[in-house]
C-alpha cells in the first residue's frame, strides 16, 4: 500500500513532464491537423464513396487518442486541470465528440469539427491572441455602445428621409437599421442602396458617405486599436513577468553563491584556528 502511495506522485511527475514536453505537444498538434483533414474529406461524397470506412476508422482512432491524451493530463495535473479554462474547453470538445449521434442527436456528429479548435489550446501563440481578445472585451463594450447609438440615430434619420420613396429598404426603423448594416459592410451598397436613393433624392450622398466613413473606417479602426492595445499590454505583462522571474533566479543564484563563499570563509577561519592551535601545542 505504501509502495503504491509513493509510486503515484512519481508517475504523475513523469506524466506531467511528458505532457509538457515539446515533442508531445507537436504530436498532438499533428493529430489535430490530421483530424481536420479527415473531417474535411468526409464532406466530399466522392471521397466518402471510395474511402468512407477508412476515414471513419481514422476518426474513431483519433478520438481514442485524444481521449487518452486528455486522461493523461487529468492524471498528471488532477485538480489544477479543472482550474484551467483551456482544460475545460478541451474536455467539453472531447465530451461532445463522444455524445451519441443517432436519431434526433445526429446534428452532434457535425460538431466533431470542434476538435480542430483544440489548436487554440495547444498552440501558445493562438492562446495569446485569444487571451488578448478576451481582455479587450471590456474596451469593446464602449465601442459597441457607440455603434448602437450611431445606428439608432442614423436609422431614425434614414426612415424619415427615405421611408416613403424606398419602403422596402427604409420603411420601418428595423428595415433602416438592416439596410444601414448592409451599407456598413459595403456589400452592393452602390447598386442596391445609393443609386436608387439618389434617383429620388439627389443629395442622398450627403447622408450615406459620412455614415460609411464613420461606421466602416472609424469604428473598425477603433476595434482594431483596442485589440492591438490589448495584445501589446499582454505582451508587456508577459515580458515583465519573465524579467521578474529571471531577476528572482539571478538573485537566488547570487544569494546561493554568497552563502557558499561565506561557508568557505568560515571553514578557512576554522582551519586557520586549528593550524594556530597545533603550532601553539608544538611550541
Amino acid at each position: 500500500m505504501l509502495l503504491g502511495q509513493d509510486l503515484a506522485p512519481t508517475l504523475r511527475a513523469r506524466a506531467a513532464r511528458l505532457v509538457l514536453s515539446a515533442g508531445f505537444q507537436h504530436a498532438v498538434t499533428g493529430l489535430i491537423l490530421l483530424n481536420a483533414l479527415t473531417l474535411g474529406l468526409e464532406t466530399s461524397a466522392t471521397v466518402m464513396a471510395s474511402f468512407g470506412p477508412i476515414l471513419e476508422l481514422i476518426d474513431g482512432a483519433l478520438l481514442l487518442l485524444f481521449t487518452a491524451e486528455l486522461s493523461l493530463r487529468i492524471f498528471a495535473f488532477r485538480g489544477r486541470f479543472f482550474r484551467d479554462p483551456w482544460g475545460i474547453f478541451d474536455l467539453a470538445v472531447i465530451g461532445i465528440s463522444w455524445a451519441p449521434s443517432g436519431g434526433d442527436l445526429a446534428v452532434l456528429r457535425s460538431l466533431r469539427v470542434l476538435r480542430v479548435l483544440r489548436l487554440l489550446s495547444v498552440v501558445p501563440s493562438l492562446r495569446n491572441v485569444v487571451g488578448a481578445m478576451l481582455a479587450a472585451l471590456p474596451g469593446m463594450g464602449s465601442i459597441v455602445l457607440l455603434m448602437g447609438l450611431m445606428f439608432y440615430v442614423s436609422g431614425v434619420m434614414a426612415t424619415k428621409l427615405f421611408g416613403e420613396s424606398m419602403p422596402e429598404k427604409f420603411g420601418t426603423l428595423g428595415d433602416s437599421v438592416f439596410t444601414l448594416f448592409q451599407l456598413m459592410t459595403l456589400e452592393g451598397w452602390v447598386e442596391d442602396i445609393v443609386k436608387p436613393a439618389m434617383e429620388q433624392h439627389p443629395g442622398a450622398l450627403l447622408f450615406f458617405i459620412p455614415f460609411i466613413v464613420i461606421s466602416t473606417f472609424v469604428v473598425l479602426n477603433l476595434f482594431l486599436g483596442v485589440i492591438v492595445e490589448s495584445i501589446q499590454t499582454l505582451r508587456e505583462t508577459r515580458e515583465s513577468a519573465d524579467a521578474e522571474a529571471a531577476q528572482v533566479a539571478t538573485d537566488a543564484a547570487a544569494s546561493a553563491a554568497h552563502a557558499d563563499s561565506q561557508m568557505v570563509l568560515s571553514e578557512l577561519r576554522a582551519l586557520r584556528r586549528e593550524v594556530a592551535a597545533l603550532r601553539a601545542e608544538r611550541s
